[in-house]
């Protein structure tokens, strides 16, 4: 096997059932990768993770490459042996994190020098250099460095930015090493407009990679607008390759995106929500620092496999949201992720049985109907 290798199983309309071949394992199609940002999924082990069963996480350039370093992490034997992760890793290239967190940026063609937010230290990340941290990594998917500018933006800029690019892309190709069992995966810019995004699909696939990520959305446009983009997108990407949304997203975002032709999700939503007391259901989010859960025996949820959604009263994780105890945030983050697991696991059932729209449709009623208080149920 010469890179990654991708076959789809199914079909439901333009809704896809596919699954990913990598040196660490495979990954079922849809899938979500739960954000390992520095190594971790915040507030959980490992073995919880795989216990929510996620088959990939991903993991971020940027922030490896400041603490503790790539070249640390590869003397250490690579980011899976770092973080006791053993399945499938994407790492993103860090252009996000440079554009969003480092501060006194200068984008140049070669690349962009910015200094750390940590310490002020001064860096440069090139097209190469991102590929070389992410090989260092030993990452099984890593990405192409490209720029992702703020929205809203100028027709000029957004072209501007696509083309750069288009052109860091054909060098993150030269400077990847194909291996067995790893990929490259180029990715769409173009802001909102459809032609430049058809022009940035139509050059990454003359240069060829193994996957095809969508970026520049899940920036705060409506999610129609995000819609309208894969609309006229994903028909213009490779069907024999992954598709990847990146930074997507809520469930309905997710169910809207995989009804368009979608394969890969990540977002730190699940974990971050988990962390501020949020809790994700079939019936909807749930505020777990609302009073009306303080004398509530029920569970989250008695039907889930997650013993954090079965096993503990709605009053007692209400009591450690308040009481600001670390057990809520984790408990929380583990129903969370393992909800957007089970979730990604039902897709790929309904779409091999060829009902992914009586599936949308029971779901959104689910999320409708929202968690009642039980004296009202």
């Amino acid at each position: 096997m010469s890179g990654i290798r991708f076959t789809l199983l199914a079909r439901d309309g333009a809704a896809r059932r596919g699954r990913i071949e990598t040196a660490h394992g495979t990954v079922e199609t849809p899938a979500f990768m739960p954000v390992g940002t520095a190594a971790t999924v915040k507030a959980l082990t490992v073995e919880m993770v795989r216990a929510t069963g996620a088959e990939i996480v991903l993991g971020n350039t940027y922030h490896l490459m400041l603490r503790p370093g790539a070249e640390r992490i590869a003397r250490l034997g690579g980011l899976h042996r770092f973080m006791n992760w053993s399945g499938p890793i994407l790492t993103d290239s860090g252009g996000f994190q440079v554009m969003s967190l480092a501060s006194l940026r200068r984008l140049e063609e070669r690349g962009v020098i910015f200094r750390s937010h940590l310490d002020g230290s001064l860096h440069e990340l090139t097209p190469e250099r991102a590929v070389e941290i992410q090989h260092l990594l030993d990452a099984d998917i890593a990405m192409q460095l490209d720029e992702c500018l703020k929205l809203p933006a100028s027709p000029a800029e957004m072209e501007r930015a696509m083309e750069l690019s288009l052109r860091w892309a054909e060098r993150a190709k030269r400077a990847f090493a194909p291996r067995p069992g790893y990929g490259l995966f180029g990715i769409v810019q173009g802001g909102t407009d459809a032609a430049l995004r058809a022009r940035s699909a139509a050059g990454l696939r003359q240069i060829g990679f193994d996957g095809y990520a969508v970026g520049g959305l899940a920036v705060g446009e409506p999610q129609p607008v995000m819609f309208e983009v894969l609309d006229g997108l994903c028909p213009d990407l490779p069907e024999d390759r992954p598709r990847y949304l990146m930074g997507v997203g809520k469930p309905t975002d997710i169910l809207g995106a995989v009804a368009r032709g979608i394969d890969m999700f990540d977002c730190v939503l699940p974990t971050r929500s988990g962390r501020t007391g949020q809790a994700f259901t079939r019936f909807g989010p749930v505020n777990m620092r609302n009073a009306r859960h303080r004398d509530d025996p029920r569970p989250l949820d008695e039907t889930s496999d997650c013993p954090a959604a079965r096993d503990y009263s709605r009053a007692y994780l209400h009591h450690l949201v308040k009481s600001g105890e670390m057990l809520g945030a984790i408990l929380l983050t583990w129903n969370n992720v393992w909800f957007y697991q089970d979730l990604m696991r039902r897709l790929r059932e309904a779409i091999a049985a060829g009902r992914f729209e009586d599936f949308r449709a029971a779901f959104a009623a689910d999320q409708a109907r929202g968690d009642l208080p039980p004296w009202r149920d």
